[in-house]
């Protein structure tokens, strides 16, 4: 089977869709991995490595896509990209569709492509492996990004993250109790801030209390809480997830304005449309921007900007994947694995996601259906 991996082109993308170390892990397998020119560089992957691995690097962008049977990027491609794409092949990345354009999807139908959403694949447990593996280093970097805004120079409050003795400490409001959230409130109780968490699932708070202690104060997420923490808050992050779904919007303008001047939102949700009525998606080159005094981050790929990290963690839990589909082929490959099949948007062409074909007032084709009962075959 040949793989390919294009330089990512959207929103300052850093990241690589295959490590050198996973390109040759293909290769020895016996597989052709395609590595369009400078598709590392970012993340500090040279050409020269890509070779040694096994892999052929091409300076023809057109290659990377029409010469392979999947694609493995990492966002969702670009317009331009669209006409790239060969017939009926793999596309797998971080996808996002419910909040991609309609346009795009409906060219995905046209190609009859099958498209795998890493952050909708699941392990044998029913935990999300890859969006889990990205998910910790993007609680990490809000809590980081929080603190670098809260200065001075940022438009911020001008108050240290960390804990100083004889002050009381700054309050961090953590909105999800999910991977993001649980890895920001580690890093923030670490550096002595005082942590609230609001999540609509009294197991998962309390499974937060268990691993965290007392030192976290959670409660479940209600209209009159959000509003009286928001106003307290010298932070929110903002860590909803609906798998496949828009995140719901938790915080309302009202709730902004109401909150401290020189605060900061980081909504890590902004990849599902956002969880905060004022947030709009930003770029790593133009990260913020404010309203009612409030500093907004909003970068939907922030793990973009620790881009050989978060290759590297991508590159360790997709490569087994990719092996599976080599291996087996796409129809087998999904069939055999319900978390697999669980991060399939399209089959073939034909819709088969439920949360996609809602926000698209459509109707989902049975995956089953396609997969056991006579469907096309890739």
């Amino acid at each position: 089977m040949n793989f390919g991996v294009p330089r990512e082109t959207g929103r300052q993308e850093r990241r690589v869709g295959l490590t050198p170390w996973a390109a040759q892990q293909l290769v020895l397998d016996g597989h052709a991995v395609v590595v369009e020119r400078d598709a590392g560089k970012a993340a500090r992957f040279s050409d020269q490595e890509y070779q040694q691995a096994g892999a052929t690097v091409v300076y023809n962008r057109e290659e990377a896509f029409k010469r392979v049977d999947v694609v493995c990027g990492v966002g969702l491609v670009s317009p331009a990209e669209l006409d790239l794409l060969r017939p009926g092949s793999v596309l797998c990345g971080f996808q996002h569709l419910v909040v991609a354009p309609r346009a795009t999807v409906e060219r995905f139908q046209e190609l009859e492509l099958t498209v795998i959403g890493y952050e909708l694949v699941e392990d044998a447990r029913g935990r999300r492996i890859i969006l889990t593996a990205i998910g910790q280093m993007a609680g990490d970097l809000a809590v980081f990004t929080a603190a670098h805004y809260l200065q001075n120079e940022e438009r911020g409050r001008g108050i240290l993250l960390s804990h100083v003795p004889g002050i009381a400490p700054p309050t961090v409001l953590i909105l999800g109790a999910g991977t993001v959230g649980r890895s920001a409130a580690r890093r923030a109780l670490a550096l002595g801030a005082h942590v609230v968490m609001l999540d609509q699932d009294i197991r998962k708070l309390r499974s937060v209390n268990q691993e965290l202690g007392a030192h976290i104060e959670t409660q479940l997420a209600t209209t009159d809480r959000l509003a009286r923490f928001t106003a307290i808050a010298d932070v929110v992050i903002g860590a909803i997830l609906i798998p496949g779904a828009r995140a719901p919007l938790l915080i309302t303008e009202e709730m902004v304005r109401a909150m401290r001047a020189g605060s900061v939102i980081v909504d890590v949700s902004i990849d599902q449309g956002g969880c905060v009525e004022t947030s709009r998606p930003t770029t790593l080159q133009d990260p913020v921007f404010v309203v009612h005094d409030v500093v907004h981050y909003c970068v939907p790929n922030m793990t973009a900007n620790v881009a050989r990290t978060a290759s590297r963690a991508l590159a360790d839990v997709v490569v087994g994947l990719m092996r599976s589909l080599a291996a087996n082929g796409a129809e087998r490959a999904i069939r055999d694995d319900p978390g697999l099949a669980a991060g399939v948007y399209l089959y073939r062409g034909h819709l088969v996601n439920e949360a996609l074909a809602r926000a698209l007032g459509t109707q989902p084709a049975s995956l089953v259906g396609l997969l056991w009962g006579g469907g096309p075959r890739p």
